[in-house]
């Protein structure tokens, strides 16, 4: 994997059940769109909401629609290890390139790398850690390179913590760069990260953006990546004011681009306010505008 890696919301009908059709157009944009991979069940796909079994359908519905064009990760973070190491089953029979999997608090070292040993038993190749911390800095360098050096597999950190960019130097320096480093909820340092030497970056949404700012990179138009960047920010100045008001915001852009049929969230999350409404009216605009002047059609 390299570059974007967009973590895939979940749509739901108007009953509020998983919307396969929904989720089908959604595969097929991201692919189009340029992307690297994607993530799916994670938080952005209110994965806490869903079922076992709404889990295994999803798994099922985007391995039919990727098809094997682009490597598809899939979280199986859970409440307990067997549903983890259930999840997993069924990202390797559906065919996933890997597994993302936040590793439970009540563990110690010892505890998560028996953890992580029993997942990477049944895991693709593909063993990814979620390293987030809302509050704090995250996993230990020493645990984190402990578990590197003892889990084959282990080869993807996602890193959301404080002070995510010194992480990622961090992390990389010690691992002579062997642990592939990604990031996700810190997108308003894009730029930053990409200029530690990130292997990938997991955002939500507005995809043909975020490819375009990589691409510019890439090609070291350095200046045209911070610029683009620049007309994200105020989108990302909304939607980042929680966790909460990201997923109804980008579920209720995913509807405007076409791609949702409903904007139903399954998170507790009450309504914006008048003045909200007004302010996501315009970033929603800006987001439409910025997807629409990048795009090939």
């Amino acid at each position: 994997m390299k570059g974007i890696v967009p973590s895939l919301n979940t749509p739901f009908d108007a009953d509020g059940n998983l919307d396969h059709t929904s989720l089908r157009r959604l595969i097929n944009h991201t692919v189009d769109a340029g992307c690297g991979g994607m993530l799916g069940l994670a938080v952005a796909g209110e994965h806490m909401t869903l079922s076992i079994s709404e889990k295994l359908a999803f798994i099922d519905t985007v391995a039919e629609a990727n098809a094997g064009r682009i490597p598809f990760i899939v979280s199986v973070t859970a409440p307990d290890a067997t549903t983890s190491v259930e999840l997993t089953k069924a990202a390797s029979y559906s065919g996933a390139s890997g597994i993302c999997v936040q590793l439970p608090d009540n563990m110690d070292r010892l505890g998560r790398l028996e953890f992580l040993q029993e997942l990477a038993a049944h895991a693709p190749e593909v063993l990814m850690v979620q390293d987030l911390d809302w509050t704090g800095g995250g996993l230990t360098l020493e645990d984190i390179v402990f578990l590197f050096g003892e889990v084959e597999k282990f080869s993807w950190l996602k890193i959301e913590t404080h002070d995510a960019g010194p992480k990622y130097s961090t992390v990389l320096k010690a691992t002579d760069g062997a642990l592939s480093v990604c990031g996700g909820w810190a997108v308003t340092q894009l730029l930053d990260a990409m200029n530690r030497g990130v292997n990938a970056f997991i955002p939500t949404g507005m995809e043909r953006v975020y490819v375009a700012i990589y691409r510019a990179f890439e090609n070291g138009d350095h200046a045209k990546a911070r610029e683009l960047f620049e007309k994200v920010l105020p989108v990302l100045n909304f939607s980042n004011q929680s966790i909460e008001t990201s997923i109804r915001f980008f579920k209720e852009l995913r509807k405007a681009e076409g791609l949702f049929e409903t904007n139903i969230c399954r998170t507790t999350a009450d309504g914006y306010d008048m003045i909200e409404r007004a302010e996501g009216l315009q970033a929603r605009k800006t987001a439409l505008e910025l997807i629409k002047a990048v795009s090939p059609y």
